[in-house]
């Protein structure tokens, strides 16, 4: 009798932007493909057909109508919805079939980044709701990092930014995290300091993994 393959297990790594994710999510692929594990790497939003549209809207490539017929920020509400359409798609089009097909899924923000982010404009309850379908990780890493240290970062290795990347906004996000994650203490989320040397920070991430698998 065949042995069936065992699931994969479901990583996410989060955090505002600049924080490092996703470093972290190539350097867990890499790392766990020396392990002779089978992984896949991946992100939200994702490279299908609603999260190519989403991050069309998110660097402004794609713009909603105001009054008049005149450009216009798409609607915060309507933004949601596409991050919550998107990561539909991606679980049923991605994310479940590796898992199933027993390999690891290391996910570059999902479900906790819509719910820091989208819920500054829009109703908290209402992201939670439409997101509700979403398979909760096995695991998810927040690397911990302070607004101004991920702006000098942004800045110093990229000229082009979207919607979400200015140092007002990214207090705000910061805040927002703070306030979820007082309610995700249990081991499904671990909190780690990204401000760290990279080698300490790789070896803490490589850890948290290490305990689940």
């Amino acid at each position: 009798m065949v042995k069936p393959r065992r699931r994969g297990r479901f990583i996410v790594l989060e955090g505002i932007d600049g924080s490092g994710t996703t470093t972290q999510v190539a350097y867990l692929v890499s790392w766990l493909l020396e392990r002779g594990e089978l992984v896949h790497g991946t992100r939200q939003p994702s490279t299908g057909p609603v999260g190519s549209l989403l991050r069309q809207v998110l660097s402004g490539r794609v713009v909603g109508r105001g009054a008049e017929g005149k450009p216009a920020p798409v609607d915060p509400t309507a933004v949601a919805l596409l991050f919550a359409a998107d990561r539909i798609d991606h679980v049923a089009s991605e994310i479940t079939p590796h898992l199933e097909a027993g390999r690891h899924v290391i996910c570059d923000r999902y479900v906790l980044s819509s719910l820091a982010y989208q819920s500054l404009d829009t109703d908290l309850a209402f992201v939670r709701a439409i997101n509700g379908k979403a398979p909760a990780p096995d695991l998810t890493i927040f690397l911990r990092v302070k607004p101004e240290v991920a702006m000098d970062r942004i800045a110093a290795t990229r000229s082009d930014r979207d919607a979400f990347e200015n140092l007002p906004f990214q207090r705000r996000v910061a805040k927002a995290y703070d306030s979820l994650l007082e309610k995700y203490r249990d081991g499904r989320v671990v909190e780690l300091d990204g401000e760290e040397v990279p080698g300490t920070v790789r070896g803490r991430v490589r850890a948290a993994v290490e305990d689940l698998l």
